[in-house]
């Protein structure tokens, strides 16, 4: 690097997740072995979002803004060798939508620096990249807390001559869940037939729609789980607890470019039947209430042993841990801490393309962007055309094709 040894931004207190309308606080730090004339020496904020027709292409074909703030730090003169810091604070807008990166576009945050140095000689540049969370408020979504229902009814031939019909009716407790949550499933299968039917398989679907030229659907199996079917002329009951693995939150609100949602899809083998659930994945669970300090005092951080035992006698399993569950994907999502509530967004035609990138993952932050590598799902054979929109799954407009064919 020659006279400049080293040269970056660096974040108070070492932090990396910032909240809307909070100040952004940091330094540029330079280290010279010589000195170093320059013209100036800014520093810049910037909020924006691009997508792309092309999966991970940094061309993008539409992209909006949502704040571009620079700062002087230092007007022409000459720095001395040794080192500098030059501290700087931002503002950040109360309208910044959360960071999120997918396939083919991403909403990114980051501070850029530059020294400007005199005609012919050698700019200097770099950046960092930081995270918004804008939390997404479960509580604040109509009817959340009320039990997710829906039913399909498969009407079939059989040994040529013979007809018979299922009733395929699924259901969890909320609509709504955070990251660590156990979703409850629970799927009834009324055989009205002399015929078996197939095993059913509960599958839980991210669908994140980019709104380029034309939109783009990204679909991906996050977590998945099967269970037996019904006997001939008999009726079942399959009950299933599915935790929610780490995912970006549904909506972004904010961004105009990008919508993420979320749909639980129960699908019976043989015959064919499929019902889809829409749910919501936030931040803030429903009906929670924050601990008083009081009670934080008073109540134990976990029940006495025996009661543990005694739990566990009764039950016979963990109530927690979900059982034959296979997640494809734990490691995705945006960051995410009281957002508002998800706007209607204006949703894509029916009868826009599916664009299926195989082995699909979404960058997943927490506190700070993840540094073991995503595991991978593995291939999956999706439908052409993408699940139906909240709305359309609540019956206020008429219901796209199903996800299965």
């Amino acid at each position: 690097m020659g006279r400049l040894q080293l040269f970056e931004i660096r974040l108070s207190h070492g932090r990396a997740v910032y909240s809307p309308g909070e100040p952004l606080a940091g330094a540029v730090c330079v280290r010279l072995s010589a000195p170093l004339p320059f013209r100036a020496i800014r520093v810049t904020c910037t909020g924006s979002c691009g997508v792309s027709n092309k999966v991970n292409d940094a061309s993008w074909v539409v992209e909006e803004s949502y704040f571009n703030s620079s700062l002087s730090l230092a007007d022409k003169g000459s720095l001395p060798a040794g080192e500098h810091t030059f501290p700087f604070q931002f503002l950040l807008p109360a309208t910044a939508p959360t960071s999120f990166e997918g396939h083919f576009g991403k909403i990114i945050h980051q501070l850029r620096a530059s020294i400007d140095t005199p005609r012919f000689s050698k700019d200097h540049r770099c950046s960092l990249v930081f995270c918004i969370l804008s939390p997404l408020n479960l509580n604040s979504i109509p009817d959340i807390e009320h039990p997710n229902v829906a039913t399909a009814t498969k009407k079939f031939s059989y040994k040529l001559v013979k007809t018979g019909s299922v009733v395929l009716t699924a259901s969890t407790d909320l609509r709504g869940y955070v990251v660590g949550q156990v979703m409850r499933l629970q799927v009834d299968i009324n055989n009205q037939s002399g015929k078996d039917t197939g095993p059913v398989v509960a599958s839980l679907l991210q669908k994140v729609s980019y709104k380029a030229k034309r939109w783009i659907y990204d679909v991906r199996t996050v977590a998945e789980v099967e269970g037996a079917g019904a006997k001939a002329w008999q009726h079942s009951e399959w009950q299933e607890q599915i935790l929610v693995p780490m995912l970006a939150q549904s909506a972004l609100p904010g961004c105009s470019l990008i919508h993420v949602d979320y749909y639980l899809q129960v699908y019976l083998k043989a015959p064919e039947a499929t019902v889809t659930l829409p749910v919501f994945i936030g931040n803030i669970a429903v009906n929670y209430v924050p601990p008083s300090p009081l009670r934080a005092q008073v109540v134990p951080s976990a029940p006495p042993q025996e009661d543990m035992e005694g739990v566990g006698a009764a039950s016979g399993t963990d109530p927690v841990a979900p059982s034959r569950m296979e997640v494809h994907s734990p490691a995705p999502s945006s960051c995410s801490p009281g957002a508002p509530a998800p706007r209607a967004q204006d949703r894509s035609p029916a009868t826009a393309p599916l664009c299926i990138p195989t082995g699909a993952t979404v960058p997943c932050f927490k506190d700070f962007p993840a540094a073991s590598p995503p595991v991978l799902p593995p291939e999956y054979s999706y439908p052409r055309e993408a699940p139906p929109s909240y709305e359309q799954s609540c019956g206020c407009v008429e219901p796209g094709p199903s996800l299965r064919s």
